[in-house]
């Protein structure tokens, strides 16, 4: 009984083997390749965290880890937990000259940095911020513009007394409490939480600070080089899920409203809060080496990341994936 059991148990098997090598079908499709991705809790970093929900049209599953800051993603890059990272540039300039093995593969936003004072400051301008508190995160654009735009304006700056802006720096949401306690008397934030500040009437736009060389900051997409190089086939797939998501996000603004103020914020955000903060920002694929080289030449200039060796941009953008699946969307 159990040797014609097994037999026939056999046969089956075996035909089933035959039919799948002959139609090329397997029993289950393939496991989705990982990717492990770093990102950050900002309107603008939307098209990112939406290609979560693209993923398995690529055979991808992407695991999201949203971290409170882009310079905190160095360390999870350094110990090998992230693939792929959604940060601002400055942060990924750091990284790469502190020796973390990363390429620039696309930018994914650009602007998203207001400057805005306490209301009864009546704060009109840059000029008015001397003998001011100014707050700001460290390592993303809002602080390198906000340098831009005191050196611009002829005012010195140190996190200590004695310079004609003292800047505090704290974290993105603890800026807005700050401002709200007068504990500073303005900030260079991003969005939406500068947007929030003005639209609860505890700060008023100084100015958003894209008159300098440096114009609208471009955030960065940075891919390990590990998986560049080694994990071609995947770091492909991943770039054209990349270009597909912000493609959605641009062509139906509802589309990237609703699974940001949803999905990412969980409705703490309101219409109007995102409305006005994306009239401040905008989504993109596009980054430039010359952008890369300005940023890490202003990062350099201002002491930024004190990098002892700024990495030169042309050593480590790397665009020619971002290239091959702009030209595969279009097709």
């Amino acid at each position: 009984m159990h040797s014609k059991f097994r037999i026939k148990n056999f046969l089956a098997t075996s035909t089933l083997a035959v039919l799948i090598a002959a139609t090329g079908f397997p029993l289950a499709a393939n496991a989705a390749d990982l990717v492990r991705l770093g990102n950050l809790k900002f309107a603008h970093y939307g098209a990112v965290a939406y290609m979560k929900e693209l993923a398995p049209k690529y055979n991808l599953k992407i695991e999201e880890r949203v971290f409170a800051k882009g310079l905190d993603i160095v360390p999870a890059i350094i110990a090998g937990e992230i693939d792929v990272s959604a940060s601002a540039l400055e942060a990924a300039i750091s990284g790469r000259a502190s020796g973390v093995k990363v390429y620039v593969v696309a930018g994914f936003a650009k602007g998203g940095v207001r400057i805005v004072g306490r209301p009864d400051l009546n704060i009109r301008s840059i000029a008015d911020l001397k003998g001011k508190k100014v707050g700001v995160t460290r390592g993303g654009p809002q602080e390198i513009l906000l340098f831009t735009e005191l050196a611009k304006n002829h005012l010195t700056w140190s996190d200590k007394p004695g310079k004609d802006v003292q800047i505090l720096y704290m974290g993105y949401p603890d800026l807005n409490q700050a401002l709200l306690t007068k504990e500073i008397d303005a900030m260079s934030q991003s969005e939406p939480y500068s947007t929030q500040a003005l639209n609860k009437k505890y700060g008023a736009e100084i100015m958003k600070p894209y008159d300098t060389p440096l114009g609208q900051p471009v955030r960065a997409l940075v891919m390990t080089e590990k998986m560049y190089n080694e994990r071609r086939d995947v770091a492909e797939r991943f770039m054209q899920c990349f270009v597909a998501a912000t493609h959605a996000f641009i062509a139906d603004p509802k589309v990237a409203e609703k699974y940001v103020r949803e999905s990412m914020f969980k409705n703490q955000v309101s219409s109007a809060d995102y409305s006005d903060a994306m009239e401040n920002a905008s989504f993109t694929e596009d980054i430039s080496v010359s952008h890369v080289q300005m940023t890490t030449d202003y990062m350099t200039k201002y002491g930024i990341g004190k990098m002892s060796s700024p990495p030169v941009a042309q050593n480590w953008v790397k665009l020619d994936l971002l290239t091959a699946a702009q030209k595969t969307a279009k097709n």
